[in-house]
């Protein structure tokens, strides 16, 4: 019995030490290393041009069409890595100061208040037929509700014909339907459903790219949501425009800091948004943005060519005007599948520290740019510590925009 435990205590302590003395072997931490898919552009070539050179491993096309690569270690094949062809396209990096305007899908409720029926009785309808806060009114007796004036209309017409509205209702991802009587308000003297509601947000953020060939672009890097529900706004339509930064409130540890602007609608528009997404709004501009540090725009830098080092970031932080600063890349972690939050960026720019304190609301969007090409854009702030906040890799706000990076595969006839 004795010697049975020991045989067990000397495989148990064993095992353990292999576990901790395994991921130090420099073979294994190089084949780990080794990529299972690597993006490359028609003018590179190979793994070599794509990724830093692995010692241990020699590298070999699997043919002639270099799909694919072999690494092989002492004369045998160990892993395979699959090359995909991306196109060689240029974004013109944002960094502009933008305005937004979201009308929603529906008119999104907000918060309950009584009717005064008389001065016994209070009641919120609305309420009573459990719509809840953060539910969308999609449609009322069939028609669309894309207004607050298409909702009181409704209301008003219904009450004094003494007649239900049936409403098509939003919640999350299910739809259902519910009926509500409007209720007069002797107060007001106007028939009411008990219910505070919100056809559009406004707010300002930073543009992140800019495609020219297909006019789209994405701005912000995370989603606009309704200030008082904290949910996702789906949108009808939107509009954004040019704004100009008025003042910095600076940020410290605790308290996020945030840029001041002003825009007008009609005066400043610069295209629609047609998406509102957990990585930013997109759509399309009527006119063109400039940037005069990148004339020719730049090239993509995918999440597995990010180092961690030096960056910089282009934004505003006084009117219209342009500028750059230092950051550097904390932490890159990149995913096969899209996140929000794929790199830990710190502001280490005197001038910036000085004005901003670090990240502040409104730069959300401004573009990251590494070794000649645009990386990403800065999304979220740390509220403990501004000077540092997360950023998100720009193929997912590719990927949002409707822009494919991909070539398309030949066909073998």
């Amino acid at each position: 019995m004795f010697q049975k435990e020991h045989l067990k205590y000397f495989c148990g302590s064993l095992l353990l030490l292999m576990m901790l003395v395994i991921p130090f072997l420099t073979p294994l931490q190089e084949y780990i290393s080794i990529p299972t898919e690597v993006r490359v552009t028609t003018s590179q070539a190979g793994i070599e041009s794509s990724s830093d050179p692995i010692p241990a491993f020699s590298s070999k096309e699997m043919d002639t069409a270099a799909d694919s690569v072999f690494h092989e270690y002492a004369g045998l094949p160990v892993k395979k890595t699959q090359m995909k062809p991306v196109k060689d396209l240029r974004l013109v990096p944002g960094g502009h100061s933008v305005g937004v305007e979201l009308q929603t899908k529906g008119v999104l409720v907000v918060g309950h208040h009584l009717v005064s029926e008389n001065n016994e009785r209070q009641t919120s309808p609305g309420e009573n037929a459990d719509i809840q806060i953060g539910d969308i009114l999609l449609k009322g007796n069939g028609k669309e509700l894309n207004h607050m004036e298409d909702l009181s209309s409704l209301v008003d017409q219904s009450g004094k014909n003494n007649e239900e509205i049936t409403f098509q209702v939003k919640r999350g991802e299910e739809t259902f339907e519910t009926s509500i009587t409007p209720t007069i308000n002797k107060q007001d003297n106007e028939y009411q459903i008990g219910l505070y509601v919100r056809d559009s947000a406004a707010g300002i953020g930073t543009m992140t790219f800019y495609d020219p060939v297909t006019k789209k672009y994405g701005a912000l890097g995370h989603v606009i949501a309704d200030m008082d529900t904290k949910r996702p706004i789906e949108i009808h339509e939107g509009t954004i425009v040019n704004s100009r930064v008025t003042s910095i409130e600076k940020g410290g540890q605790g308290v996020p800091g945030e840029k001041k602007a002003e825009f007008s609608l009609t005066d400043d528009r610069m295209g629609t948004i047609t998406k509102n997404s957990s990585f930013g709004v997109f759509g399309s501009l009527e006119t063109p943005i400039l940037n005069e540090k990148y004339k020719k725009g730049l090239p993509i830098g995918y999440a597995e060519e990010i180092k961690e080092g030096p960056a910089e970031i282009l934004t505003v932080l006084e009117g219209s005007k342009l500028q750059s600063f230092d950051v550097e890349i904390v932490r890159n972690m990149p995913k096969d599948s899209p996140v929000t939050k794929g790199m830990i960026v710190k502001i280490t720019d005197p001038e910036l520290l000085k004005k901003t304190g670090g990240i502040v609301q409104g730069m959300s969007g401004s573009p990251i740019v590494q070794d000649g090409k645009i990386i990403g854009a800065v999304t979220h702030v740390f509220v403990n510590d501004p000077t540092s906040g997360y950023g998100v890799h720009i193929e997912w706000m590719l990927e949002e925009a409707g822009i494919n990076v991909y070539e398309e595969e030949k066909k073998v006839s």
